[in-house]
């Protein structure tokens, strides 16, 4: 399963297909605690496929990549998706002003304490 297979589905298709796997995942775990799985690999697969959908679901959810239909126009303070390459630009109204990013000082309080 591709992301690009998972975008271009809808969301009650990727609510339907996340159940299917926490299940498949689920009886897995549990062939694996009896002994009967042969393929050990298939766990990491499931799990890969979860996170995948739930990255589509959650892609959604902020508005990083469109539900199923591109917008026809982008309007000023909207994300537009770019078709070709699925990149996102946003461009920001003109009356928003934006507050800076909070600067990381993590590595600063480390080499203080060495």
């Amino acid at each position: 399963m591709k992301v690009d297979e998972l975008r271009v589905l809808e969301p009650d298709e990727l609510g339907v297909r996340l159940r299917t796997a926490r299940r498949e995942l689920y009886e897995l775990r549990f062939k694996h605690a009896v002994g009967q799985l042969e393929n050990s690999s298939q766990i990491s697969k499931v799990r890969h496929d979860i996170a995948r959908i739930m990255t589509v679901l959650r892609e959604r959810d902020f508005g990083i990549f469109p539900a199923v239909e591109e917008p026809s126009a982008p309007e000023t303070g909207e994300v537009a998706a770019v078709a070709a390459g699925g990149a996102v630009a946003v461009q920001p109204d003109a009356e928003a002003e934006e507050e800076p990013k909070p600067k990381r000082r993590g590595r600063a309080k480390k080499e203080e304490a060495e």
